[in-house]
């Protein structure tokens, strides 16, 4: 099943390292992982933004914000931990990878920013089908003088598929509603 925003992507709750292949000593991505993780094997902000800054993730763009860190594991983290184990690390990665793709395939004119049309293309290229309203809404939250960074991006990315997964697992019909109980409803907006 293939999921708007991060296509290829494994659904959640893919347990262990089986789902990915090589144990985590012979899996390429462990060397980043191992790095920065703490004794508790686990990677939280600080060390996220240490680990996506030391590997040169971000490239030519900014390093990624303490924030946009902090969101990034929200959107894997299953036991609400406020961390991410290796599986979570490899599946973020992945996302990132995606996303820096279509950030770089709609940055047409090569600023290094997008801009309100660049960023409609963005979202419609991950999948998501958006109406103006929304997009304008998108794009004044992570607005920089017209401008979207590419930290911002990723930061919108992970609240589209975070709230879109939300979503889809109240929406048993998939008929694009759902009716979410108060608390439920924070609990899925306030974690992301």
């Amino acid at each position: 099943m293939a999921y708007p925003g991060y296509p290829g992507q494994q659904p959640y709750g893919q347990p262990g390292y089986g789902a990915y292949g090589a144990p985590p000593a012979q899996d390429p991505m462990w060397g980043y992982f191992s790095a920065v993780a703490g004794q508790d094997g686990q990677i939280d902000p600080v060390e996220l933004q240490q680990c996506l800054t030391s590997s040169g993730f971000s490239g030519t763009y900014q390093p990624f914000s303490l924030e946009t860190c902090r969101v990034m594991i929200a959107m894997l983290d299953r036991d609400f931990s406020g961390k991410m184990g290796f599986n979570e690390f490899k599946e973020l990665w992945a996302a990132l990878n995606g996303w820096r793709t279509i950030y770089m395939q709609y940055d047409t004119d090569r600023t290094g920013f997008i801009n309100y049309q660049e960023l409609g293309n963005c979202v419609h290229g991950m999948g998501y089908n958006l109406n103006p309203q929304t997009l304008n809404v998108l794009m004044k939250r992570y607005n920089k003088n017209g401008q979207i960074t590419f930290d911002d991006f990723v930061a919108c990315a992970v609240r589209l598929r975070a709230l879109t997964d939300a979503f889809r697992r109240r929406d048993q019909a998939q008929q694009g509603m759902c009716t979410f109980q108060y608390d439920d409803f924070l609990q899925c907006t306030l974690c992301i």
